[in-house]
Formats: C-alpha cells, structure tokens, sequence
C-alpha cells in the first residue's frame, strides 16, 4: 500500500490545479481504509475529505496518473471521479412576492392536501428533516434546528444561491400567519450545505452530508439535486442510511423526455424518486422520465420562501420534492415507527394516478398526504 500510494505524494493540496482532479477511494474495510490514511500522512498526502462510514477518502491526483495498481489492490474496492452535482431548478426568472401582513396557502401545498392531514395537531412535529442543498438562510417564515456544511472553503452566505431556502419552505414554512406555510411547519429543520452559490458540488459532499444526518438523528433527507453518473461511493452511503431507517427523497431531473434516465441517486431503489406536476395534474413536461419514479409532486411556478427573506416563485422537480419530504415528516409525526420501506410503500399506495400517464413520467401517482398519513394510521 506504501508504494502504490507514492503516486499521491504532492497532490493533497486542497485546492485543486489544472492538472489535478478529484478521485474516491472506497476500502473494503476499515483497517484497510486506517492504513490508507495512516500512509498519506506519512507521504505528506492531505485529503479532500474523509468519509469513514463507507471507509472511503476523497483526494487530488494527477489526471494523467495512472492507477491501475492500486485499482487492483486487494484492499480497494473502488476507485472513481468524484463526480459533479446540480441542483434541479430550471434557470428561470423569478418573480418576488411579499406577504409580510398574510399567509397564504400555495397550490402545491393544498394539491397535496396537507392541510386535510394537520387535522388533530399533526404537523410532523418533533420529526427532523434535513434539506440538503446550497444552504439555508435566515427567514421569519422558517427555523432552522441547524447548519452543517461538507464544502471544502467557507462561503460568506449562509444560502448564495436561493435555492435551498426554497425547497425548505415547501417542506417546512410555519404555520404563522405570514407569508407561506409548508407540507410539515411543525417539523426540525436543517439544513445540510452539499452545493455552492452556483448550485453545484461533488458527490463526495453529498456522501458526507447523508453520513452527517445519520449520526444527528435525521429521519427525512431531501435531496433536490442529481448527478447523472451513478457512483459506488454514494450508492453505498444511500444503502446504509436506508438501513438505519432514514428516509431518503430526490428529485428525478429536469430533462424530460429526452433523459435517458433519471438522475441519481433518485434512481437508487433506496430513495423515493420524485417528479413533478403543475396546476392542471399534467406531470410537468421538463420532469425527466426513467424507470425508478416513485412519486409526482407540484413542481410548476410553487411558491415559497426567498434567501431575500421574501417569497418568490421557481420550478423544477426540485421544487417537488419537498412536498414528498414534508408528506413523509407528517407520516412518521403520526407513527415515529414507520420504517423507510414502509413510508415508501405507503406513500405510492395513497397516490393518484394522473390520467394519460405512464409509470416511467409519473410513478404511483400525485401523492396524498392526508391519505398517506391515514394509512399509516391504519397500518399501526
């Protein structure tokens, strides 16, 4: 392992030059992942980051390295580009509302009957759900139980982007008589930074964001992003979570027909795949298309919270998903027991079926919370 590790010498620098890339490293163990470590230190290596759930190590390398001999290296199990990620909000201009003086209800949210599913003070109080995403700002219509950042540099704004204080909005926006309210406004929100202002990152960003949300407790990931390069890392860490219970939602895309598939890592079996609808049950032309959706959501022109601390109006499966997010938070609210599988099941169950539309646009169907949340009552 020394030897095949001389090769890294010299490209630890945590800022990345144009001959460098981004590569992952998965052991097969955490010894061999220990002893990986043990010698970079030793070669003066530094890492990108470390992710000791799925005993991988992200790092920079020459692009022109060769690493055949340590791909075969009995000890490792993979070696991959740390691949690029993106946020699934068309690139749309918005328009900025301001409701200071009231609250209204956003079609999406009634569409999915949310309101009908907080009958009886359940509003997924006490359940934690996590956004992750460019941040979130502050804003008088959302609490925020926490940050937590996987970016390698610091950015200056809690949120540069906007995105992130969207779909946290629709998850998640209180019940406070101004501005808008969320799926779940009873819920712990926090929000997990795996993009930039840009509304881009890495995969190993996101792997480190779903192990962070597994050792704080997160019941409810929603991730409103994809990649279109599945990965062993993050399939890994996906499995893993999905195991210890936490429930995993994302975006399908935003290339419509003529996606090849969806994104990851909505594909994964593990997560809930989301696509998107607008105000008339059309699933929404944008809304990428592929085996593995499990769900449609509104997605056209929602309305929600601003990193302005206004409110303003975007689309895209990103702003889907949270209606899925929030729709879960209210079913574990009820029954704190519902297993990840369970949620999943019971979500697609309840769903209604959009007329004209196949499996691979829609999924199950629009979803329904107050059915989901009955469901599951039932289930008990």
């Amino acid at each position: 392992m020394r030897k095949l590790l001389k090769p890294l010498a010299g490209a630890g620098s945590s800022k990345p030059k144009r001959q460098l890339q981004r590569k992952v490293i998965v052991f097969k163990n955490a010894r061999s992942y220990n002893t990986c470590l043990k010698h970079m230190h030793q070669h003066g290596v530094r890492p990108v980051k470390t992710m000791k759930d799925i005993h991988a190590i992200c790092f920079h390398v020459d692009k022109h390295q060769d690493l055949s001999k340590l791909h075969r290296h009995p000890s490792v199990r993979a070696i991959e580009t740390d691949g690029r990620t993106r946020s699934h909000m068309l690139r749309k201009k918005v328009r900025i509302h301001n409701l200071k003086n009231r609250q209204t209800t956003p079609w999406g949210i009634a569409c999915v009957g949310a309101p009908r599913a907080w009958k009886g003070s359940l509003s997924g109080s006490e359940v934690r759900i996590a956004v992750l995403d460019t941040g979130i700002a502050k804003h008088p219509d959302l609490s925020v139980s926490g940050r937590f950042s996987t970016l390698d540099f610091k950015e200056k704004k809690l949120d540069g982007n906007g995105h992130g204080t969207h779909v946290s909005g629709t998850a998640a926006a209180l019940n406070n008589k101004i501005g808008v309210v969320g799926v779940s406004p009873a819920v712990r929100l926090y929000g997990v930074k795996v993009l930039d202002s840009n509304g881009e990152g890495y995969v190993s960003d996101l792997v480190e964001g779903i192990a962070w949300c597994m050792k704080h407790g997160i019941q409810v990931v929603n991730m409103s992003l994809g990649t279109v390069e599945g990965s062993r890392a993050l399939k890994a860490i996906v499995r893993k979570a999905h195991r210890k219970g936490v429930v995993i939602i994302a975006s399908a895309g935003n290339e419509g027909n003529e996606a090849a598939s969806i994104d990851y890592p909505a594909k994964y079996k593990e997560t809930i795949a989301v696509a998107a609808s607008d105000r008339k049950n059309r699933v929404a032309g944008y809304s990428s298309r592929g085996a593995g959706v499990d769900v449609t959501a509104p997605g056209t022109d929602v309305l929600s919270t601003s990193s302005s601390g206004g409110y303003t109006r975007m689309s895209g499966t990103s702003m889907a998903t949270p209606h899925a997010a929030g729709t879960a938070a209210l079913m574990l609210s009820a029954i704190p027991r519902l297993s990840a599988s369970g949620v999943k099941a019971l979500l697609r169950r309840t769903a209604r079926n959009l007329k004209g539309y196949g499996a691979r646009s829609q999924g199950a169907g629009l979803i329904n919370a107050a059915a989901a949340v009955r469901a599951a009552r039932i289930r008990r």
